[in-house]
């Protein structure tokens, strides 16, 4: 599994016009995407750490300020570039695979006692965010 975590002061993502989550204030956006062979342990692990990283100001975490995540599915993160002008998204993992992996890294942070909004597995979302910093780290597990 993979992240893009970005620190930000604000974040929403719409989808057809609708805002379908949102979080306000300090707090961390996370474009997850999955890979053919990631687990449910995979997911779990990579909670533990989008809930304990310490990329907040004055090196907090979620966990230490209690900040809300904003956990959005991006199936691109496992594009390839490398050859050609057009990705290949070989590597993603196919939705009926994906969808439950990301739906389990959002019950074990909640699990954690975090508070998460997300997106719309699969739809057409429009992401809104003030990056705070900038700053954003790529996660891994």
């Amino acid at each position: 599994m993979r992240a893009v975590v970005q620190r930000v002061n604000g974040a929403r993502v719409e989808v057809a016009g609708e805002t379908v989550g949102e979080i306000v204030g300090e707090g961390l956006c996370a474009l997850v995407g999955v890979t053919h062979d990631d687990t449910p342990e995979k997911a779990a692990q990579l909670a533990r750490k989008l809930w304990s990283v310490r990329i907040l100001q004055g090196e907090k975490s979620c966990s230490d300020n209690g900040a809300p995540l904003l956990v959005i599915s991006q199936f691109t993160l496992y594009g390839d570039a490398r050859k050609g002008r057009r990705p290949t998204w070989q590597a993603a993992a196919p939705g009926p695979v994906a969808e439950p992996l990301v739906d389990e890294v959002v019950a074990r942070l909640r699990a954690l006692g975090a508070q998460v909004e997300t997106g719309r597995f699969g739809a057409h979302m429009k992401v809104s965010l003030t990056n705070d910093g900038p700053f954003t780290v790529l996660l891994e597990v």
